[in-house]
């Protein structure tokens, strides 16, 4: 029975998040793995259950999503991309697909994951909100400076117990992950880029390390408050937690996998522990 492994990038705006969700009445909000394995099943004509690496959340995009199936029926790889996405709508696409190995597991085996956070700053006359690329970045009246938000983002780097900045109902009985590295860099004028590369991220962990460095870019925290939210794990030591629109998957590493320029390699170790549904609690 073949496995294959596909690449997913998908304009969250109008999805309820990757995860399949059911109403009670029996009907299903538009998600990315539900459109997704309606697609997988008009193209193999069978019914071949779709998982994923990574469940983000409502609004959330992704370039670098991982998901994998199992079929009976062997379809030619070199068509397998353009077949699902032929039959996907437009705000959703398979970038790449390969054959895996059959025990690939897209959520276990994965060994580090990126995720991008991009804020537009200042305010008319100045600076007009974002018009074009509205939804996939966060914009924030404030002219953030990305040095010191650069030096807080470097403390968060390092095996840590991460419940600050997680929400409160996060699931997890272990909240310490490794975060590989966490910059920020001005790309173009008026906008700022966060990335953040760990082992795992617990339920929108991500989202509130953008927040707090937001409020250190504008200069009400010190960047030496990341020290204080790790040593005591105090949520309101932290920012708020921004909006879906600014966060975007990029990458999803596997073992043999090459990892982006720059980007150090997962320390070995046991993986993450995943939530009740196998997959990693959105970011």
């Amino acid at each position: 029975m073949p496995r294959y492994r596909l690449k997913v990038a998908y304009d969250g705006t109008d999805f309820h998040g990757w995860q399949r969700q059911v109403r009670s009445d029996g009907t299903e909000l538009r998600t990315v793995q539900s459109v997704l394995q309606k697609a997988v099943v008009k193209a193999v004509r069978e019914t071949a259950p779709v998982i994923g690496a990574s469940r983000t959340d409502s609004g959330v995009h992704a370039i670098g999503q991982v998901a994998a199936f199992s079929s009976d029926r062997e379809f030619p790889i070199e068509n397998l991309a353009r077949a699902l996405t032929s039959r996907l709508p437009e705000d959703v696409q398979v970038t790449d697909a390969e054959v895996a190995a059959d025990d690939f597991d897209p959520i276990k085996t994965a060994r580090s994951k990126c995720y991008r956070y991009d804020f537009a700053c200042g305010r008319p006359p100045d600076v007009w909100p974002p018009l074009f690329d509205r939804h996939v970045v966060y914009r924030t009246a404030y002219d953030l400076d990305p040095s010191p938000m650069a030096e807080a983002g470097r403390r968060f780097v390092g095996e840590h117990d991460f419940a600050g900045v997680a929400q409160k109902h996060h699931g997890r009985d272990n909240t310490t992950r490794t975060i590989y590295a966490c910059t920020v860099t001005r790309p173009a004028p008026r906008r700022i880029r966060l990335e953040v590369v760990g082992s795992g991220f617990l339920y929108n962990m991500v989202r509130i390390i953008a927040g707090t460095l937001l409020e250190v870019g504008r200069g009400r925290f010190p960047a030496e408050r990341v020290d204080d939210i790790l040593a005591t794990q105090n949520r309101r030591l932290a920012g708020q937690t921004l909006p879906p629109q600014g966060l975007c998957l990029r990458w999803i590493h596997y073992g043999d996998d090459p990892l982006p320029p720059g980007f150090p390699e997962r320390q070995p170790g046991t993986p993450d522990e995943p939530d009740q549904t196998g997959q990693e609690m959105a970011p």
